[in-house]
């Protein structure tokens, strides 16, 4: 039995927020939606719903409605730091979920410092290793780990050091 103190269901929350943020992020590239409208239609749909016979759990809102404004609102910022992270690679040239990953997690790791930078790369790659069966999964490592070392060096030089994790 799980209390409310429980980190696993947050944490599952905090997972749930994660797919539902890309996919409206996706959504929002493919249809040209806004933010709200996506936002709207996938709250009205229901966060924490069966997908292909799994049911998933309920998503943490705050999370979700963060990933997706705050990127939305900070695209070209976002964006210039993934393309410095990719190395020559165009954004432009990604698979759009692919991309939809990248951006999301770094959103997450430039905007949102309360949670850990390896729970962040963790969720992202999870999720990237959920959608692709190929090295899209490797790639989305790579860029959000690149990413982490010149925007939060300092916390992964002291979880390196201590040989510390958190769970986010």
């Amino acid at each position: 039995m799980t209390s409310a103190s429980d980190p696993a269901p947050r944490a599952m929350a905090r997972s749930a927020a994660r797919l539902q943020a890309v996919q409206a992020l996706y959504q929002i590239e493919v249809s040209d939606a806004d933010a709200g409208a996506a936002i709207d239609q996938l709250t009205s749909y229901g966060l924490g719903r069966e997908v292909e016979g799994a049911v998933l759990a309920e998503a943490n809102v705050e999370l979700f409605g963060d990933i997706v404004r705050g990127l939305c609102a900070r695209q070209g910022e976002i964006d210039g730091h993934i393309n410095e992270a990719m190395r020559g690679r165009e954004l432009s040239r990604l698979d759009s979920v692919v991309r939809a990953i990248v951006r999301a997690g770094a959103y997450e790791l430039i905007a949102r410092a309360d949670i850990p930078v390896r729970v962040i790369i963790n969720e992202y790659v999870d999720l990237a290793h959920a959608f692709f069966d190929g090295g899209q999964a490797s790639f989305v490592n790579g860029v959000l780990d690149r990413l982490a070392r010149t925007r939060r060096s300092a916390e992964l030089e002291t979880a390196d050091r201590d040989g510390t994790t958190s769970a986010g």
